[in-house]
């Protein structure tokens, strides 16, 4: 019992400080962003007194509205083209036969094993012709197919009660009823956290956004770009469109926590 015990306080102060590992950039990230401009460089833990002149600062040189405006329908636009293609394509891998499947199947994941540099000059290319360029569409197009999500989907798929969609079949749904009516609302879990994932994905990116979009003023990341120069770095602003780009992937997770976690445990239970 007492080993127990022992044990299981050692792993509690192993997770707490690990967290507290990963936690401590967001921390200092924000407290360089609350420091009196003067104050940038100081190494004092605590932002002592607060002030808000980097994030006027920031306000002042870019649009900050519309610059997270944009990076979120960019990211949502991407999430949702990549779940939408890899649910209709995991469920066709899932729950028909046909000639050559898994031959299909292993070359349509391999195309994940192929960086997304390889293909970055045809499709700029490609979106050049297409008068796409500086674009938001043109950003997300050649994103919408993941073969990561399509993968992940299909083991959700492929251990869905094939009996549950016989049932349905019998009962005259067609595929595209059975699909959105008894598979879809059985999948939230796995769809939220998969979701959750492409969008941070999203979100995150710069270089190809900085190659489509070539402008400062189009997306946050490329936003950043406007307090970093030849006479230096401003730290205070900087920290501040940072924080603020933090902030809404945040509010995403707290606001679809409990159906990630589900997805996880569902996904290590099978």
């Amino acid at each position: 019992m007492m080993i127990d015990r022992i044990q299981r306080v050692g792993g509690h102060l192993l997770l707490g400080t690990t967290a507290l590992v990963c936690a401590f950039p967001i921390y200092w990230l924000f407290a360089t962003s609350l420091r009196r401009p003067q104050d940038v460089s100081s190494l004092a833990p605590l932002p002592w007194p607060l002030s808000t002149a980097s994030y006027a600062d920031a306000v002042d040189k870019v649009d900050l509205p519309r610059l997270l405006w944009n990076t979120f329908l960019m990211a949502a636009g991407s999430a949702a083209g990549q779940l939408l293609i890899a649910l209709l394509a995991s469920y066709a891998f899932a729950m028909y036969t046909f000639p050559f499947q898994r031959l299909l199947y292993l070359a349509f994941v391999g195309t994940w094993l192929v960086p997304f540099q390889v293909s970055m000059l045809p499709n700029y290319l490609l979106l050049s012709r297409l008068g796409l360029l500086d674009t938001l569409v043109g950003t997300v197009l050649p994103t919408l197919c993941s073969a990561l999500a399509i993968l992940l989907l299909r083991q959700h798929m492929a251990a869905f009660p094939k009996e549950l969609v016989a049932a349905a079949r019998v009962d005259g749904r067609s595929s595209w009823s059975i699909l959105w009516t008894v598979v879809v609302p059985n999948l939230r879990p796995a769809l939220a956290a998969l979701g959750i994932l492409l969008f941070i994905n999203a979100w995150n990116e710069y270089f190809w956004p900085a190659i489509v979009l070539r402008r400062s003023n189009s997306v946050v990341q490329l936003g950043l770009r406007s307090f970093m120069g030849t006479e230096g770095e401003q730290w205070g602003p900087l920290m501040a469109v940072a924080g603020a780009a933090c902030l809404p992937v945040l509010l995403l997770y707290l606001v679809l926590q409990r159906q990630i976690v589900d997805g996880f445990v569902r996904s290590g239970l099978k």
